[in-house]
């Protein structure tokens, strides 16, 4: 296994990804890099895997290459709801950072099929004690990351479920390859806490604004601009402090 690439057997257009195209991972020095490359493991996910499952032990990071991992919270009677989309520009495990030994969240594969490549506990310990510079890269992402489900939790409270819907769209269309984005009515439920009614008439409003084109089970990017006009200061904040912490 070296420095430059995986083989993600069968996975067809993910077969040879360079592990680079991480951000956290392209951002790390090259000796710091190196020091992971030996344990790193790669691990294909369909959309709608579970990553991780709340409550379980958490003995493992993940590093998307491809895909997008969908953070869920849960309420009682199975009620589950998006607080944050993490995709290649950071890392699923968190817990590992902070202390904690449990997931505190489930965590999905959405939107389409991906690949990440797994660090176990143990490889990622021994290598933060002797590379301390990796714990800073890592935290400087979870600060990010917390930054996204704050402005989740306000956008929530705030404002308009069209507002918000722009949001969600432009958080998934920073983290796909293309602008035809596997979106379905339920994935909306999870990410705006509405019913179907509500979802369809938002996704309507978006298609009169020419933001999107909303076909079944997908949601097409039309124009970047206008989502950017719709979402307002729903979106950006945690962007640009991702910019401004882990440059390059």
């Amino acid at each position: 296994m070296d420095d430059r690439s995986f083989d993600a057997e069968g996975e067809g257009s993910l077969r040879a990804r360079p592990i680079t195209d991480n951000a956290l991972l392209r951002v790390l020095s090259e000796a710091d890099r190196a020091a992971l490359v030996p344990h790193l493991e790669v691990v294909p996910f369909r959309n709608g895997d579970m990553i991780a499952r709340a409550g379980d032990p958490a003995n493992s990071i993940c590093f998307p290459l491809t895909g997008i991992a969908a953070v869920l919270d849960s309420l009682e009677g199975d009620r589950r709801y998006a607080v944050a989309l993490v995709g290649n520009e950071g890392f699923i495990g968190w817990p590992l950072l902070l202390g904690d030994g449990r997931w505190p969240h489930d965590v999905v594969m959405r939107a389409e099929h991906g690949v990440a490549v797994r660090l176990s506990a143990a490889a990622l310990h021994g290598a933060l004690t002797e590379h301390p510079k990796i714990r800073a890269v890592l935290l400087r992402f979870v600060g990010v990351l917390m930054t996204q489900m704050g402005r989740t939790i306000v956008s929530s409270l705030a404002h308009s479920i069209e507002r918000r819907m722009a949001r969600w769209i432009l958080l998934y269309h920073d983290r796909v390859c293309e602008n035809d984005i596997c979106l379905t009515h339920e994935e909306f439920r999870l990410m705006l806490g509405v019913r179907r009614s509500s979802v369809t008439d938002a996704l309507h409003k978006l298609e009169q604004d020419e933001a999107i084109r909303s076909l079944r089970g997908r949601v097409i990017v039309r124009d970047r601009e206008r989502l950017l006009r719709l979402a307002g200061d729903t979106y950006g904040f945690a962007e640009a402090e991702y910019r401004r912490l882990l440059p390059g």
